[in-house]
């Protein structure tokens, strides 16, 4: 089915984004993924081609157009790059809102040009040891030292974790009021008793650095609140609607790949003297998966189109991070049986988007959580 979400515009962005892919990305990518960690040359390199901060206004360096459609497409064409390691999402569209709609003048003007050109790279920390999903278990606290937090603490599977410059974490700041107890402080790199642990040794998205990161009395400045003092709750619940959308970007952008890839593969591949295409149970697979894609496809445009008009809201962004990444985890795996014993092999396009795409349903909130807000809002 023909697209109809794009304008011309985002093509031309587009061609722009596979140019930068091709150039700045592919040939280097084998070697970010022995390294377990991307190149900062990369992060500016995307600041000059204009794909950092797209939201963020023209003042401060950025592209000044809100549009998520732009993001969209970033999102689809790294997918179907196999670039998971290079987190400009991450950056544009998780952190870059928090800077964007909740810093003051005087934090945007510190922190958003380096944010644009890549030379400020960005982490969230929200998830510990001992909580993930459950905001209301976080441990970390920051005790209000007249001119300063004492920010004391520990996270863990922080994304960017090791090449952050700027780490917005969540704090207990009134250790009394459970989850409306939360607050946002910025660490920045070189602060006395912020510390990384290791890069974190995952079964899938190698060049992508995730980190354990620690706070030993570590002493942020006020300025360095970002947002409203106990306010983290509602400012990470209304950034998570676009947070999951990425997400799912990615999810459909990876399963209609994986299809295309094995829908070629079938063709050419022979067995009992014949291609794999031509028994019936390939395609009734195939045919499976292409409907299902298709399907979940039209849903995905019209969040898309939704979010970025302002009218998405929570649920259907859960409704839509689920069931694309499970899709997508579906289509994975079906099209791994379907390359046989060289779906195995890392060299295969299949098995690292096997590997790489298995964390979809379970970061930005896991499946189970997605339903669990889809239930609360039909059943009360």
């Amino acid at each position: 089915m023909q697209r109809q979400i794009f304008t011309e515009d985002h093509t031309a962005f587009r061609e722009t984004v596979r140019t930068f892919l091709a150039k700045e990305v592919t040939p280097y990518y084998e070697q970010w993924e022995k390294d377990g960690i991307v190149s900062r040359d990369a992060w500016r390199a995307a600041g000059r081609q204009g794909l950092l901060g797209l939201a963020v206004p023209e003042e401060y360096g950025g592209g000044g157009n809100p549009d998520f459609r732009y993001s969209a497409v970033l999102a689809e064409e790294f997918t179907r790059a196999g670039a998971s390691g290079l987190a400009l999402g991450l950056h544009n569209d998780i952190i870059g809102p928090y800077l964007t709609s909740l810093g003051t003048d005087e934090q945007k003007r510190r922190w958003l040009p380096g944010f644009c050109s890549g030379e400020i790279i960005t982490a969230i920390a929200m998830t510990e040891p001992g909580a993930g999903s459950d905001l209301q278990g976080i441990r970390t606290t920051a005790e209000d030292r007249g001119d300063h937090w004492l920010l004391n603490g520990s996270k863990t599977f922080i994304s960017n974790g090791i090449l952050a410059d700027l780490v917005i974490v969540v704090a207990k700041t009134t250790p009394e009021g459970g989850a409306h107890g939360l607050s946002l402080l910025v660490v920045e790199r070189g602060t006395d008793g912020f510390e990384r642990g290791r890069n974190l040794d995952k079964i899938g998205q190698k060049s992508q650095d995730t980190a354990e990161l620690f706070f030993n009395d570590v002493r942020v400045p006020k300025e360095n609140l970002l947002g409203e003092l106990n306010g983290a709750f509602i400012h990470l619940m209304t950034n998570l609607a676009q947070e999951r959308m990425g997400i799912a970007v990615a999810g459909i952008a990876a399963a209609e790949h994986l299809l295309e890839i094995t829908t070629d593969y079938v063709k050419e591949r022979e067995a009992f003297g014949r291609p794999l295409s031509k028994l019936q149970h390939i395609r009734f697979e195939i045919a499976e998966m292409a409907t299902e894609c298709a399907v979940t496809r039209t849903f995905l445009d019209r969040c898309i189109v939704d979010h970025s008009d302002g009218k998405l809201d929570a649920v259907h962004a859960s409704m839509a991070k689920w069931w694309a990444t499970e899709l997508q985890k579906r289509v994975a795996d079906r099209c791994l049986q379907l390359h046989g014993g060289y779906g195995y092999m890392t060299e295969y396009r299949v098995a690292r988007a096997f590997t790489d795409g298995r964390i979809q349903t379970i970061y930005g909130g896991t499946t189970e959580i997605m339903k669990e807000i889809i239930g609360r809002s039909l059943l009360g």
